[in-house]
């Protein structure tokens, strides 16, 4: 398989989908909220945890996969960034229309397809723009330039804050419902074909836990105030292992943050960034 560089510029969509509060509550349990968070599990007062808006846009993601001809067996997500323009409501139709803004050679080690989106809610309101990469481990040495990687310089003290969970050995097979279907988080063969013992759990999923993390020790019940979030995905993690979210204040909503491996220490994401306002 060849990269298409032709794809880049080419629109992808419109991309239309409906979605209603048990779409929401489903994301809510997917990435760990329960009893103790009935504003993102019950549809009484319901509110949107707002990474909810990458499940929203899977198809997005299989679009610019299709149109790059990249290899799925070496594919990766590598970073996210979402931009919200407003709060999300817990129903609608939304139409998502992006493309693939560039693909980058990072020679033995791969290529990145990056690639970004916008999504408009049925009442006419711009709600988030997605930017994502994926990489593709197989993909490289193309002859394409290099790019140049996001980097976050963490202040030198100890986090504001931590948060500790668990997800579910279970937790890709309830995740994968919100829309993200691909094998490497089900099926144990593909997974060793790709380099793994198994299925591992799915960046965005882990993603998701942070974000509630996030809401938890910045702005708590209060989704809708969040504006940016960003990070990069640095090791996979397997179902079952326990992480820790560590959330630096680094100025007036704004905030750093990184996932690691609560046993081990080990980095599973990194280069996080929030931020946070008034609606």
């Amino acid at each position: 398989m060849a990269l298409d560089l032709s794809a880049i510029g080419r629109p992808i969509g419109p991309i239309v989908r409906e979605y209603g509060w048990k779409d929401v509550i489903l994301y809510a349990l997917s990435v760990g909220a329960g009893f103790d968070e009935l504003r993102y599990t019950w549809e009484k007062d319901l509110k949107v945890i707002p990474t909810f808006s990458v499940a929203t846009i899977f198809d997005f993601f299989w679009a610019v996969a299709k149109h790059s001809n990249l290899n799925p067996r070496g594919a990766l997500h590598g970073e996210q960034e979402v931009v919200f323009h407003s709060a999300i409501p817990v129903s609608g139709t939304l139409t998502t229309n992006g493309t693939v803004t560039n693909m980058f050679d990072k020679g033995k080690k791969g290529a990145i397809i990056r690639g970004e989106s916008t999504t408009v809610h049925s009442s006419g309101t711009r709600l988030y723009t997605n930017v994502m990469s994926i990489f593709s481990r197989l993909d490289g040495g193309f002859g394409g330039q290099e790019g140049m990687s996001r980097t976050v310089e963490f202040p030198g003290r100890e986090p504001d804050g931590a948060v500790d969970a668990r997800p579910s050995p279970d937790q890709p097979l309830l995740y994968r419902l919100t829309g993200d279907f691909f094998a490497l988080h089900v099926d144990p063969a593909f997974a060793r074909a790709a380099g793994f013992e198994k299925p591992i759990m799915h960046g965005l999923c882990t993603f998701g836990f942070a974000c509630r993390a996030l809401l938890q020790c910045l702005i708590p019940g209060e989704p809708e105030r969040t504006k940016r979030i960003a990070c990069r995905f640095t090791s996979p993690l397997y179902p079952g292992e326990p992480i820790r979210t560590l959330i630096w204040k680094t100025a007036d909503g704004n905030a750093l943050w990184r996932v690691i491996h609560a046993a081990t220490g080990r980095s599973v994401i990194d280069g996080g960034e929030f931020e946070y306002g008034t609606r």
